[in-house]
């Protein structure tokens, strides 16, 4: 397939998980019930994502910024995300899904790190869907990361600035293991990528949805890659352009 082509499926879905608490807040709820029930929307996008063949899905969990919210909620988020690698690892494997953790890993407790190390060893060798969780990441921190690894990674600085290129970049960044994103999806009705992907999203389809993340199901999903497969990906060219590679080959 050429770049220019329109998939039926994105090779790599991104999505900026929003909704929980207004979820639970709508219901008169504690905002932790949103975050559980969010869960279970996990649960059953990764599934359906390996059904419909895509290979890469990134989940935002948890930004830099969500440091700021009120001690007693990012407890409890803490507290779900150390639930959620103890219950749901083995059936990744299971199901041939390989785990990675991005982010500033470092702010995390303990315990958590340990079992985050434990999830991506045990799922290393899995296939059938590669599967990033952002956990106290931002597109910004990931930016500088990669720029401070990459200097860090030559011998004379000085001759790097004057000949960086992007491509050089690309490869510290934290998801460079992975494509860029072909299709953003952000649930709960707000229309911005807050933070997430800012290098990877540069020519990433942006799909917004009304829906809150917890009611997110596999036909709100199929309903996203819809609505891709509808999209001229033209990165930068001309309608025309884009389809006379297709033409030219229907002619050969």
């Amino acid at each position: 397939m050429t770049e220019n082509a329109r998939p039926a499926v994105p090779r790599h879905v991104a999505i900026i998980m929003d909704g929980n608490g207004r979820w639970a807040t709508a219901r008169h709820l504690p905002r932790v019930a949103g975050h559980s029930r969010g869960i279970e929307a996990v649960r059953a996008v990764i599934e359906q994502a390996g059904r419909r063949g895509v290979e890469y899905l990134t989940l935002f969990a948890f930004s830099s910024e969500n440091w700021k919210r009120p001690q007693e909620e990012v407890s409890t988020l803490m507290r779900l995300f150390v639930s959620a690698l103890q219950k749901e690892v083995g059936k990744l494997s299971e199901n041939g899904v390989r785990m990675r953790v991005v982010g500033n890993l470092s702010a995390f407790e303990p315990e958590l790190q340990a079992l985050i190390g434990d999830a991506e060893r045990q799922t290393m060798h899995n296939t059938q869907l590669q599967l990033t969780v952002c956990a106290s990441y931002g597109g910004r921190w990931d930016i500088v990361q990669a720029l401070r690894s990459l200097i860090g990674s030559v011998p004379d600085p000085r001759a790097l600035a004057r000949g960086l290129t992007e491509q050089q970049l690309a490869e510290h960044l934290g998801l460079s293991f992975a494509p860029d994103p072909d299709l953003l999806i952000r649930t709960g009705g707000e229309q911005r990528i807050s933070n997430f992907l800012l290098w990877q999203c540069a020519y990433s389809e942006l799909y917004f949805t009304d829906t809150l993340w917890p009611d997110f199901d596999p036909a709100a999903f199929d309903a996203a890659l819809a609505w891709f497969a509808t999209r001229e990906r033209r990165f930068g060219r001309t309608s025309a352009q884009v389809s006379r590679p297709a033409a030219e080959e229907l002619r050969a």
